[in-house]
């Protein structure tokens, strides 16, 4: 007959096999540290190219810094995605899954409607030179990403994605520091996530 201790080991194997069934786990908390690391760097190479200047605000941008920009942000899209995939893949395999399942697919498509929708209205106002706006708007279509994709993957990233929305429309009233404010989030909360992340999950 079992005892109670027993009862409580089968209803928590049964309650992680449940967990891991419906939502993916093998997101990296390095993929998360790197990803930071990249955006403080693309904000401090920004810094230096546009001579950021907190008083005041740039709508009458010229050819040249609206290519930098764009070849800037496309850079480290492609470095913090790349990193994604190489170490939630590694991951993936440590556990035994595959990294593109059901529920990996269900997590992308989640994020992919406020991301591309975000997308489409960060182009537009690039081609009205309205860049002071870019900094803002992509913090808050990521982190209504994350929120939106969190009940795929861990708790703690709804709590990026809260974090990051609220960093958004802050950002977007004290739209002269938006600069700071998306090194702040995509920097720096990345880091401190994915440091989190690492430690609860990983070690």
């Amino acid at each position: 007959m079992k005892k109670e201790q027993d009862y409580i080991r089968d209803i928590a194997e049964i309650r992680s096999m449940m967990e891991r069934s419906s939502k993916f786990l093998s997101l990296s908390g390095w993929a998360g540290i790197l990803a930071g690391i990249y955006a403080l760097s693309g904000a401090y190479i920004a810094y230096q190219f546009l001579g950021f200047n907190p008083d005041t605000i740039d709508y009458s941008p010229t050819l040249s810094s609206l290519s930098f920009i764009m070849i800037l942000a496309i850079i480290i899209l492609i470095l913090a995605i790349g990193t994604a995939i190489l170490l939630s893949s590694k991951k993936a395999d440590k556990r035994g899954e595959k990294v593109w399942n059901t529920t990996s697919r269900r997590l992308l498509a989640s994020m992919a409607v406020p991301l591309v929708a975000g997308g489409i209205l960060i182009l537009i106002l690039l081609s009205s030179g309205l860049i002071g706006l870019i900094a803002p708007l992509t913090l808050l279509f990521y982190g209504l990403a994350l929120y939106n994709a969190s009940k795929f993957t861990y708790d703690e990233v709804r709590s990026l994605g809260i974090i990051q929305i609220i960093l958004g429309l802050i950002s977007t009233y004290f739209i002269t520091y938006s600069l700071l404010f998306w090194a702040v989030g995509f920097g720096l909360f990345h880091i401190v996530y994915g440091i989190y992340m690492h430690i609860r999950y990983e070690r």
